[in-house]
């Protein structure tokens, strides 16, 4: 890997990492799991988010490619997110973080 494309990759990993390091962020990338989530059964299914606050953690998701928004275009505004290929990749390597630490919880207290 050449300079150039390793100062691109630290610089994408820098967006990726501030875009989790919000309150909601793995939370959201959670409850939209393997499905398909409309914007209001996202709402309801994460107590004390607002709709701004989630419509926020929603772009910054999909700007950084781990979600996916597709509106349906109807006369009823229908949208729905999922986890793009690299948001499920990375909802996975998170639960593989999680596994780790319960499996060293001992050694890290």
């Amino acid at each position: 890997m050449s300079a150039t494309e390793e100062q691109q990759a630290r610089a994408v990993a820098l967006r990726v990492f501030a875009a989790l390091s919000t309150k909601w962020a793995l939370r959201v990338l959670e409850q939209i799991g393997d499905g398909e989530r409309r914007f209001g059964e996202l709402h309801r299914s994460m107590d004390g988010i607002s709709y701004k606050m989630l419509a926020e953690t929603l772009r910054a998701l999909e700007r950084e490619g781990l979600v996916a928004r597709r509106d349906h275009r109807t006369a009823n505004p229908r949208v729905e997110y999922s986890l793009t290929a690299a948001g499920g990749e990375l909802l996975r390597l998170v639960h593989g973080m999680c596994a780790w630490s319960r499996a060293h919880l001992a050694e890290l207290m």
